[in-house]
């Protein structure tokens, strides 16, 4: 079934006139993982529901993961399955690239405006790639962290929802939009599209706009921003998916080597008050995780040395933890790496510090340096069209005198995927719970 069959709306696809929303809808801002469940959640008790997210697809950052912990399964999977589950849901309409620009009112009763981008291509589609073939102009693809390129026209990944394709607005205006219009077959690029405003109501808001990694270039003693081959933990899941800059192959990037002396370093810029004053929860597991994928690309010509403060694997993932510790090409050093210097002769990042475990100094040189960067609260509480309750990390809490907002997920605090999908079928209950009431009154 192609998207336009069903009541589904995307932009490009049915009129944005056709949107309907009352004091009885829930809107969910977000389209990752918890978004999509609180929605789905939302809808599947009869509510009506409308899923806003600002990228051209749904799927958010866990989309861009190589492997779930602990199970060590693709995020494919559970896409596949939300991807379904939204199709034919008849209560369900999504919006893809909409923002909320303001929200007024009170719990029941909210008015939101909603800025929807232009795709400039129109339900038509059917991802045929010709308009890919007919444009040359590339820019950094945001999905793989800027690690390669991706064409003006394109879909932002394989599993992208909805499967259509993009037209860069850089391009839109060019001769390579004409180019790329005169080469569909389908009548789907439209470059005339234009921004446009939609004003929507609901009872209930749900705000899971997820998190973003923290900036590593603010890291100086690491050299992020001077050394090729010092890179996040989410560049490296990239570097790690067959689907990935380097097709799997893990590859430095100062000269295209194969990387297989790799240094994780935790709490990069996290349980810092320079930095990050919290702890993110997942970077310890992340980093344990990643062992694996050492392991998994080259036996036991693969080493990994974790450099932790100490290890918080909480709950059922004290026995992953163990696995890791009992693999002989694994290495843990008690440690607060100091500073990253760079070997000219071989592009080597140098970690210096002292193991206090015995208080031995080192000099270690490793192919790849992975910073373990903590998580922060994508929402920008400045600039938020309502007064929100957030603590000290910029995380939302719930907050009485807005009492038909809650925050699902990772807008609420750091979790890893598990955490984030039970919090955001919480937040969905407690939105129905709203609008029952309403319906009620």
């Amino acid at each position: 079934m192609k998207e336009s069959e069903n009541n589904l709306s995307f932009d490009g696809g049915a009129s944005m006139t056709d949107v309907v929303a009352t004091n009885q809808t829930i809107i969910v801002v977000g389209g990752g993982i918890s978004g999509m469940t609180a929605a789905l959640e939302a809808a599947e008790t009869g509510k009506q529901v409308i899923l806003l997210e600002k990228r051209p697809y749904l799927g958010g950052r866990v989309s861009q993961l190589y492997k779930y912990f602990p199970k060590m399964c693709h995020p494919t999977c559970g896409q596949e399955i939300n991807q379904r589950r939204i199709k034919f849901n008849k209560n369900l309409t999504v919006l893809t690239q909409a923002e909320v620009s303001n929200i007024s009112g009170d719990k029941g009763d909210y008015s939101l405006t909603v800025t929807l981008t232009p795709r400039y291509v129109n339900n038509n589609c059917t991802a045929c790639g010709d308009c890919n073939k007919a444009v040359s102009t590339e820019f950094d693809d945001e999905y793989n962290y800027g690690l390669g390129k991706r064409k003006g026209a394109y879909i932002p990944n394989e599993m992208a929802f909805p499967q259509w394709y993009v037209i860069d607005s850089r391009i839109a205006g060019t001769d390579e939009g004409q180019k790329a219009k005169a080469a569909c077959k389908y009548g789907a690029i439209d470059l005339d599209m234009q921004e446009e405003k939609l004003e929507l109501k609901a009872g209930a808001i749900i705000w899971a706009t997820g998190w973003q990694p923290y900036d590593a270039n603010k890291i100086q003693a690491y050299g992020y921003d001077r050394y090729a081959n010092v890179i996040t933990n989410v560049e490296f899941e990239r570097l790690m998916d067959p689907r990935g800059p380097t097709g799997g192959k893990l590859l430095r990037p100062s000269d295209g080597k194969e990387a297989k002396n790799i240094a994780f370093i935790q709490c990069a810029g996290s349980r810092d008050k320079n930095h990050l004053a919290h702890c993110s929860r997942i970077c310890c597991m992340a980093s344990l995780k990643q062992t694996n994928y050492v392991t998994e690309k080259f036996g036991d010509e693969g080493k990994s040395t974790v450099y932790y403060i100490d290890i918080r694997a909480i709950d059922r993932f004290e026995d992953f933890y163990k696995a890791v510790q009992a693999n002989p090409n694994v290495s843990f050093i008690k440690s607060k790496v100091a500073k990253i210097e760079e070997d000219r002769a071989t592009g080597n990042p140098v970690l210096h510090g002292v193991n206090t475990e015995g208080y031995h100094r080192y000099a270690n040189q490793h192919d790849l340096v992975v910073l373990a960067v903590g998580m922060q609260p994508s929402v920008d509480v400045s600039t938020f069209p309502i007064k929100l309750l957030v603590n000290a990390e910029g995380f939302i809490e719930h907050d009485e005198s807005n009492g038909g907002i809650f925050a699902a997920g990772c807008a609420a605090d750091a979790y890893d995927v598990n955490r984030s999908v039970q919090h955001a079928t919480a937040s969905a209950l407690r939105a129905v719970q709203v609008v029952n009431q309403v319906a009620g009154a």
